[in-house]
């Protein structure tokens, strides 16, 4: 893909080794941790389990068109306990809501908010839009079982809706963590976590290629990953889910950049 004579490919190859130095080490479970201009990507799969946990949207109906301004959401919950603290060794070493376990609620792939009851209003714009809803252990990490989400789209307002030309049947990738302001101890680790609907990762197949500061990271686990070494002040992430040539899998949100800040 990539053509140069053997010279130029060689010096720009002892370049990157001197500029970027890519560790894999163990990590706790046998999963590899990444290091790579400074920063560590270490996934994890040891947060408490929630199995039999489950989720049904009742309200808005999906398809259906409610009236503008808030839109009433109503879930059904089952074997999961809303604002209660998880257990385990990330709530002690991640941003951790004190509010406890709850609901994020995506549209359209924006910034989520965070529910911490089962029926609950959201202004959203008139039109039509697509809403993933999946749930979050208090630390935001997300369940990632298919009974832990729903995703569907619905229409706000009465004027005529214009299709997003989602297709719900086909791969996507949402948006999930970081977020906002991390302050103190919150700023050395922080947790790297999306949501998959219709698709997996693997070494052979998709990938999340995940470009931190500039610093790309290919992703072919479905887990949530813990950053390590990032800087004071504004980072920024590019997430986009990517086919075995490394070509953006077509969707409306399989391409994202958000940006974050930590205060020490």
């Amino acid at each position: 893909m990539f053509l140069g004579v053997v010279a130029c490919d060689t010096t720009r190859q002892q370049t990157e080794t001197a500029t970027q130095t890519i560790a894999e080490n163990t990590a706790p479970g046998g999963l590899s941790s990444m290091e790579k201009n400074g920063i560590r990507l270490t996934p994890f799969n040891d947060s408490p389990k929630y199995p039999e946990s489950q989720m049904r949207l009742k309200t808005p109906t999906s398809g259906n068109t409610v009236a503008s301004g808030a839109v009433p959401f109503d879930y059904d919950l089952s074997n999961f306990q809303l604002t209660k603290m998880t257990g385990g060794i990330h709530a002690e070493h991640m941003a951790n809501s004190q509010q406890g376990q709850h609901i994020h609620n995506i549209v359209d792939n924006e910034p989520y908010t965070a529910h911490y009851t089962t029926e609950f209003t959201k202004n959203i714009p008139d039109g039509q839009h697509v809403v993933l809803s999946f749930l979050s252990r208090s630390y935001h990490e997300s369940l990632k079982h298919r009974g832990a989400y729903d995703l569907r789209v619905i229409n706000v307002g009465s004027a005529r809706a214009t299709p997003l030309g989602a297709d719900l049947a086909a791969p996507h990738m949402f948006y999930s963590r970081p977020k906002d302001t991390y302050s103190g101890n919150d700023t050395k680790k922080v947790m790297l976590d999306f949501y998959l609907v219709n698709t997996t990762l693997s070494p052979e197949g998709a990938k999340v290629r995940a470009t931190i500061n500039g610093t790309e990271f290919m992703l072919d686990q479905w887990l949530p990953y813990m950053m390590e070494g990032l800087p004071a002040g504004q980072n920024t992430i590019k997430l986009e889910l990517v086919d075995t040539n490394g070509t953006v899998i077509p969707g409306p949100f399989n391409s994202v950049t958000r940006t974050f800040t930590l205060q020490p």
